[in-house]
């Protein structure tokens, strides 16, 4: 049984994807909480063939779209995959991403001593902003009267 044009499909996970313009972050998760099945970051131009390679492997049945820089470009580049897209808004999920980094890979040494929210991560977080989104995208939909 498929899904309706832009219903999402019964079963499998959500792909949340933090939109930029340079490069994407992307996690697939089934429930808030839970490990991560992928997650990553990748050129924008390359996520279509990313979110293709993944959909071979993996059931997807939404993507969570982060609501700001560069949304409507990557909603397009999305559009082709058959796969109902949802924007979700994304206030502060770069500052709660960090949060997010620092809880997985706690600082070691000298790092340790210094108050968390002064320290800045050692690469992007983009992978961990859309892993907010995708949760935030499941939180919402577990909310809604018709679910």
């Amino acid at each position: 049984m498929s899904a309706e044009p832009g219903e999402p499909a019964a079963g499998g996970g959500v792909l949340g994807i933090d939109p930029g313009t340079r490069k994407c972050g992307y996690a697939l998760i089934r429930a808030v909480g839970e490990h991560p099945d992928e997650i990553g970051i990748v050129p924008t131009a390359e996520l279509p063939a990313r979110v293709g390679e993944l959909t071979g492997r993996r059931a997807i049945r939404a993507v969570a779209l982060g609501g700001g820089t560069h949304t409507a470009a990557v909603a397009s580049l999305l559009a082709g995959l058959g796969i109902p897209v949802r924007v979700v808004d994304e206030y502060e999920t770069t500052l709660l991403a960090r949060r997010r980094y620092f809880a997985a890979n706690p600082p070691r040494g000298w790092r340790r001593l210094v108050p968390r929210g002064m320290l800045l991560p050692p690469r992007p977080i983009d992978d961990f902003a859309a892993l907010l989104i995708a949760e935030r995208f499941l939180l919402a939909e577990a909310e809604r009267p018709d679910a």
